[in-house]
């Protein structure tokens, strides 16, 4: 398959070529991409996080890729479902750059559901690019490669949710192979999407406890002001609390607060209505973005 008329090729070592890429093990011959090449120049934030994520997992990507665009920082994803997703479609919403580095050739969209994020970077000025060549469908182990494109291209990689075996970790073992500055952020221990990046907190990544902090590490990591407003805070009542500890059912909600299953039932059906809980596929319920996002104005739940 030919070149898209808008793409473009940048080859290992000649004018455009990002000097990050030189500290990878294996740095790829040349680049395909569409967009602007000079938003590979940075500064770039590479943000990731689960495919499977939870609400909490999606508030934290779509949170730090906005701030990320107050302080005048490109984001940089995988462009795959989830957290990818959830950063690059924020970043977009907010006005700002992102470039998408696909396992697949820059002229495909993978997953057909990031439709939105691909186009988005097209049309503000960030960029699709990837190791690929034009036409390369999704393959087992191009992904290992798009990994460490997303992890040396950034100066600083944030993890949003991630279990301890997944992509998003073998992204963040490149980051902390290249030195790069790895920001991660606390989940339940009692979360298989948090063991990740619990374990990453252990060894060392910076703790991200809230917005604030988020914003001043960045700010700080690339030299640059954030303009833009600070998140909510809000008071939560008993149930909504022990769901942001960790999501659960209806019956073990009510052991641990001490509360009839009809009780809690009840209060889940209220919070769902005002779309500030929402039921998982396993049964288990989890404050929705709406609540994590700051989106109910404070108000008491």
């Amino acid at each position: 398959m030919g070149a898209p008329a808008d793409g473009w090729i940048i080859e290992r070592g000649k004018f455009g070529w990002p000097d990050a890429f030189e500290e990878l093990s294996n740095p790829p011959e040349r680049i395909y991409g569409r967009g602007d090449p000079e938003s590979l120049l940075g500064p770039c934030i590479s943000i990731v996080g689960a495919r499977r994520a939870t609400p909490y997992g999606l508030s934290i990507a779509e949170m730090a890729a906005r701030i990320s665009v107050e302080c005048g920082v490109t984001v940089v994803s995988g462009g795959a479902m989830g957290c990818d997703h959830a950063a690059g479609s924020a970043a977009i919403a907010a006005g700002g750059r992102t470039v998408v580095v696909s396992g697949c050739g820059a002229d495909l969209v993978y997953p057909r559901s990031s439709t939105d994020v691909y186009e988005g970077a097209l049309l503000q000025g960030g960029a699709v690019i990837s190791a690929e060549p034009w036409g390369a469908g999704p393959r087992r182990w191009s992904f290992p490669r798009r990994n460490g494109l997303i992890a040396a291209l950034s100066r600083v990689l944030v993890v949003t949710e991630a279990g301890r075996r997944s992509g998003t970790m073998s992204t963040a073992d490149v980051a902390v192979e290249l030195g790069r500055v790895v920001y991660a952020i606390p989940g339940s221990i009692f979360s298989p999407n948090s063991s990740g990046t619990n374990r990453l907190l252990a060894e060392g990544a910076r703790v991200i406890a809230d917005e604030r902090e988020l914003s001043t590490a960045i700010s700080l990591d690339y030299g640059l002001a954030r303009l833009g407003q600070s998140g909510v805070t809000r008071r939560a009542g008993p149930v909504i609390a022990a769901l942001v500890a960790s999501p659960a059912r209806p019956d073990e909600l009510a052991e641990r607060l001490n509360e009839s299953v009809l009780t809690i039932m009840r209060t889940l059906t209220d919070h769902e209505a005002h779309g500030l809980v929402e039921r998982l596929p396993d049964g288990r319920y989890s404050p929705t973005q709406f609540f994590f996002l700051g989106q109910n104005g404070g108000r008491k739940s």
